[in-house]
């Protein structure tokens, strides 16, 4: 008989040993492949949720925020001073003007003032208890900025073009582009024109900004906007964007430094990052359970073969006797411990496929909760996390497939050759003289 046949023979030769043997193994095994699809399903959560942040940064005049503060645009200068810090890869300007029917333009707004907007329109007029004037309109938004690549200076959850062509942001010419509604409000089309401080303005394209703000507003060149409004050299929204999510940070301070306290400086990074906290934990509470399972895996091979070998002793001596080498023993048992691992493992890829989910689900959970002050109930931990971070969370699902399982096949075999290295070991060391006499 053949070393292979024989090895395999031999794993099968006491039943219950054997049974209870794959059953131990298949639960080490499952734990295995259940850990490493953790792993990699969490590896390529954070990668999303780092890729989806982006590596913009935000830099505004300080104090400043939607036309409710104070304090000093931005310039040129400061622009460049900012294109020479290191990592930077884009430097994106924009400025805004609200544009007011009957005042300074031809259009009228596409948004009802509502009781909101009445109420604030009252409050500037000195009338804390009456209503807004029966001739009052919400005004128009109107962005200028020099790169429509960038939409996070313009307000938009999206930016389709329905209709014309977008413009070049460098332009000065007086064009530009409308939402859907506020096209619509004033039957405008593309090469129609609107009045605005007493020039024709061009529209060139019709766009889709994802919401009811945006399709209200309108965008039009950066210098084109800021030499209607008389706002010259001012800025009022830069978006800087980094080279890599990893240089974000230091791209940040660099620009408090040169900015100082002219600017209000932000990035979305600590979002990331209180995402990503979660996800970190259960990453590592993957690697370390999946070393845990490995381990256990070999140990349970290592103390069956020790056992097997100890049984086996005047066999092995037999066999030596006869002139078999030790190779040729060492790979009969590597072959037998081979044989109760690959059993194992499809059982134990099985186990592990059904549980990954369920597993998932309470290291979520688990890690979800450590966040939490006693008591909490767990409003602090969507406070400190965020949505972003729940979502995060509740959208975890085991990444199944055939490197996965291909995987788990490779740690099967690895648990075998490490459990049987040192059963083979003795093996070496049977003496048939010795053996053979003391039986």
């Amino acid at each position: 008989m053949g070393v292979l046949a024989r090895g395999a023979k031999n794993a099968f030769r006491n039943s219950i040993r054997t049974v209870s043997i794959i059953v131990i193994l298949a639960v080490s095994i499952a734990m295995a492949l259940v850990m490493l699809m953790a792993l990699k399903t969490v590896e390529a959560k954070i990668e999303t949720v780092k890729g989806s942040v982006g590596n913009y940064i935000s830099v505004s005049p300080a104090g400043i925020r939607g036309f409710e503060g104070g304090g000093e645009l931005l310039s040129n200068s400061d622009v460049d001073s900012l294109n020479q810090i290191a990592h930077v890869k884009k430097v994106v300007k924009s400025t805004m003007e609200h544009l007011t029917n009957g005042n300074n333009t031809s259009l009228q707004s596409a948004t009802e003032a509502g009781s909101f907007g009445n109420r604030q329109r009252a409050q500037e007029m000195g009338n804390e208890t009456g209503g807004a004037p029966r001739s009052f309109s919400m005004p128009v938004m109107v962005t200028g900025t020099n790169d429509l690549s960038v939409t996070s200076n313009l307000n938009v959850s999206k930016f389709d073009l329905t209709s014309g062509q977008k413009f070049d942001g460098n332009s000065a010419d007086l064009i530009a582009l409308v939402g859907t509604d506020l096209a619509s409000k004033n039957n405008l089309s593309v090469d129609s024109t609107f009045q605005a401080y007493g020039k024709d303005v061009k529209v060139i394209g019709i766009f889709d900004g994802g919401n009811q703000f945006a399709n209200a507003t309108a965008v039009m060149p950066l210098k084109a906007l800021q030499n209607l409004s008389g706002q010259t050299d001012q800025i009022y929204q830069i978006t800087v964007e980094a080279d890599s999510i990893d240089a974000v940070a230091n791209v940040t301070q660099n620009i408090k430094e040169k900015l100082g306290d002219k600017a209000d400086v932000t990035n979305q990074q600590d979002n990331s990052q209180n995402a990503v906290k979660p996800l970190e934990n259960i990453k590592a509470i993957s690697s370390y359970s999946l070393i845990g399972a490995l381990l256990a895996g070999a140990v349970i091979i290592f103390l069956t073969m020790v056992m097997i070998v100890r049984e086996r002793r005047r066999e092995i001596g037999v066999l030596k006797a006869i002139g078999a080498s030790n190779s040729v023993i060492m790979a009969q048992f590597t072959v037998e411990a081979l044989v109760f691992t690959l059993t194992s493992s499809i059982v134990g890829i099985a186990l592990g496929l059904a549980l990954s989910n369920p597993v998932l689900n309470v290291l979520v959970n688990n890690s979800s909760s450590t966040g939490q002050n006693p008591g909490s109930g767990g409003r602090q931990m969507m406070m400190r996390f965020g949505e972003g971070a729940q979502s995060t969370l509740r959208d975890l699902h085991a990444v199944v497939g055939w490197e996965i399982i291909l995987y788990g096949l490779l740690a099967a075999i690895l648990i075998a050759i490490i459990g049987s290295a040192v059963p083979a070991y003795l093996i070496a060391k049977v003496r048939p003289a010795e053996v053979l006499r003391s039986e």
